[in-house]
């Protein structure tokens, strides 16, 4: 009688966020060289021609971005983390200056014109405030070795990192089974992409101090 090995998780999540990546990859790629004219700057034109350097952070968000999801991911795998710790510690700086020099200050100025009015730009701005917060403080606590706080602020920075994806999710989502308004969308994705990751870590991290 044959034996059928079932996927783990840690494989399910690989495939999973695999799949996420590549759809990521596809997006970017569509500002690649520097095009102003196409996907989401098609409806910025205003800040385009109107605000000074607003390409240019834009650019630095999207492209970063890239390279946080990646980095951010690895850093979770107990293996790598085990077998190849200088691995780790040296991606994990990677992802710690992609926030808080590029991915994190671009996503707060973009965020500050966003769409969807006021609430839209709160949302956006709290979030690049909170990465750059929860980034930092997870560099700081593995500096003083407290390698328990270090987990938990990490976790909640790639929640944030993640949102780059689940904002996308939940706007296909949203459009596909209920057709809102424009504006509508952009006032809603603003809040789930980040709002519901952040509660799920949080969730996870009482579980694990009741432990």
């Amino acid at each position: 009688m044959k034996k059928y090995l079932k996927p783990s998780l840690p494989f399910l999540m690989t495939l999973c966020f695999s799949y996420f990546f590549i759809l990521m990859i596809k997006i970017t790629l569509q500002y690649i060289p520097f095009r102003n004219d196409v996907a989401f700057l098609q409806i910025k034109q205003t800040e385009v021609t109107e605000i000074p350097f607003y390409t240019t952070f834009f650019y630095i968000h999207v492209y970063s971005a890239i390279f946080v999801l990646l980095a951010g991911f690895t850093q979770f795998n107990s293996g790598l983390l085990k077998r190849k710790p200088a691995i780790h510690r040296n991606i994990g700086k990677l992802y710690v200056f992609i926030v808080l020099f590029l991915s994190a200050p671009s996503g707060l100025f973009i965020g500050i014109f966003a769409n969807g009015g006021f609430y839209s730009k709160i949302s956006f701005v709290t979030l690049s405030i909170l990465w750059f917060y929860f980034t930092l403080k997870g560099f700081l606590t593995i500096k003083n070795k407290n390698i328990k706080l270090h987990k938990a602020f990490m976790l909640r920075s790639f929640a944030l990192t993640f949102s780059a994806i689940t904002l996308r999710f939940w706007k296909v989502f949203l459009v596909y089974l209920f057709q809102p308004s424009p504006m509508d969308v952009y006032q809603i994705i603003a809040w789930l992409g980040w709002v519901p990751n952040l509660l799920i870590i949080e969730y996870y991290l009482y579980n694990q101090s009741k432990k």
